[in-house]
């Protein structure tokens, strides 16, 4: 088990990350022992207003503040990276926000490119902040990770106790999702699913694909994208000695993956996967990037805006994403 520590983001400072990762701070100090080193990164301005909006400013007292992972003595850690974002709004689009939510993340994958750091936990940023700072291309944290490892192939996994999802798109139009409904790009994900759950310590998964039309097409009535796309990359990737099952009904796969049935679904879009996961269980859901050369995770919700800087913001969905990064440094996703 890697004793490196995980770095973890702050997000956009106008938005609930600082404040949810100020209220995680807290609670480590209360339990007096952590399982794995932490190092935040980020603007410590943020990280004070979001403490200060949660009412525990004072955890703030256990970070240490360096300028690198290799500096961290202790447990828990803090660099900052500054950021002309004094002045910012909770709830208010900020390209100077942006820019330090860019940075962070930046800073954090070269650390774990490096290999200074085990892998990454990230707080919420937001589109339009990120876009005006600059980034036009980066729809999200994906997007970005994408380009700084250089991944021809990612995917999102949503992850949340008793059903993980692998999306086959995420950002994108709902009439641009169906046309990326593709045999080449199912296959293509089904088999970035399997290498990858494999080196997280969940061999030979049980995939389940998930349909996009309702009830399957109907043999071609109801479209035939299940006929001419998903039915033919799933005989591929079982070829290929890929687990994969399907297409099944969307509206009875996620339930049949819950039962125990299958060990993954791949989603055919953003909301029809992230709908079954927030379904489920929302303030335990996760998500972990696949396709990028470390690990990843991040909490399942956004900057929420409209409750920011109210100290209101529920801080069990970053607790998740750290310990699912944890788990899967050590090659334990068949336990979560």
């Amino acid at each position: 088990m890697s004793e490196l520590p995980l770095a973890v983001t702050l997000g956009d400072p106008a938005g609930v990350g600082p404040e949810v990762a100020a209220k995680v701070i807290a609670q480590l100090k209360a339990r007096g022992k952590l399982a794995r080193p932490l190092l935040f990164v980020g603007s410590e301005a943020g990280l004070r207003l979001g403490a200060k909006a949660a009412g525990c400013e004072e955890s703030l007292d256990l970070l240490e503040r360096i300028d690198g992972p290799q500096a961290l003595q202790g447990r828990l850690g803090l660099v900052d990276l500054g950021g002309e974002t004094a002045d910012f709004q909770f709830g208010q689009v900020s390209a100077a926000c942006g820019g330090a939510a860019v940075a962070a993340v930046e800073q954090a994958a070269a650390w774990c490119l490096d290999g200074s750091v085990a892998g990454m936990v990230t707080c919420p940023i937001n589109k339009a902040a990120i876009h005006e700072a600059g980034f036009v291309e980066d729809l999200g944290h994906q997007e970005i990770l994408a380009r700084l490892t250089g991944a021809k192939w990612t995917a999102t996994m949503l992850m949340t106790p008793g059903l993980k999802v692998v999306h086959l798109s995420t950002h994108k139009s709902l009439i641009e999702a169906a046309r990326y409904v593709t045999y080449a790009n199912v296959l293509e994900k089904l088999t970035l699913a399997q290498d990858t759950l494999a080196g997280w310590g969940l061999p030979d998964a049980r995939i389940a694909v998930a349909a996009l039309n309702p009830h399957g097409g109907e043999s071609g009535i109801l479209g035939r994208e299940e006929i001419d796309a998903i039915a033919p990359a799933i005989a591929a990737a079982q070829e290929a000695g890929i687990d994969a099952r399907g297409p099944v009904p969307a509206d009875s796969v996620f339930n049949r993956a819950i039962a125990g049935e299958f060990d993954v679904v791949l989603a055919m879009y953003h909301d029809q996967g992230h709908i079954a996961i927030k379904v489920h269980d929302f303030h335990a859901s996760t998500t972990a990037t696949l396709g990028i050369p470390f690990v990843r995770t991040s909490v399942d919700h956004g900057t929420a805006f409209d409750i920011a800087g109210q100290g209101v913001a529920d801080e069990r969905g970053l607790i998740a994403a750290i310990a699912a990064a944890g788990a899967l440094v050590d090659g334990r996703l068949a336990r979560l």
